[in-house]
């Protein structure tokens, strides 16, 4: 399984999901940064922005664009982070399972939920990534090939944990 990312130093330059479920209140518990409206900051300059379920749909609206025009159906992400630096959107999706479940063919959806979200973005010609946030259930051998098969499909995922670098948000100094 390629993705690792709990314990040690990744405290450090990264997010770690252990106890929280949600993504701007572990951002927010990160030192330099800070939340207001959904707006995210590093020491007091904008950096993203973070739009779940709906209010993504308000901000293409407020941009000109009808999602009716571009997908059939709605996709309500957990969080989406748009990150100004590199022009990027990031779905971020959470999924912490303790017993079998649906949650198991979720992760087979990634591949069309990444290409409706870049039909979605194209009007504003904004980048689209998706990455999934799992926890240790998910690291049963069980699920080598669909974890294999998420990033074959230009995904990603990680365990309990996600690097500020891979968003290309600011990691702060030690």
């Amino acid at each position: 399984m390629k993705k690792g990312g709990v314990g040690g130093g990744n405290t450090l330059t990264g997010l770690n999901f252990e106890r929280e479920r949600d993504f701007l209140s572990v951002l927010d518990k990160s030192k330099g940064y800070s939340i207001k409206d959904n707006i995210i900051y590093f020491k007091n300059k904008e950096v993203a922005r973070n739009y779940r379920k709906n209010s993504l749909y308000k901000y293409l609206e407020s941009r000109g664009v009808d999602y009716k025009n571009h997908i059939s159906k709605k996709l309500l992400p957990d969080d989406a982070i748009y990150v100004i630096k590199n022009n990027t959107l990031f779905i971020i999706e959470m999924k912490f399972q303790t017993v079998a479940g649906s949650v198991d063919e979720k992760l087979q959806t990634c591949d069309f939920k990444l290409k409706q979200y870049k039909k979605l973005m194209s009007p504003l010609n904004i980048d689209v990534e998706y990455i999934y946030i799992l926890n240790d259930w998910f690291r049963k051998f069980e699920y080598k090939d669909v974890l294999d098969y998420i990033i074959s499909v230009g995904c990603d995922y990680y365990f309990e944990y996600l690097p500020l670098k891979r968003l290309g948000l600011p990691v702060p100094k030690q």
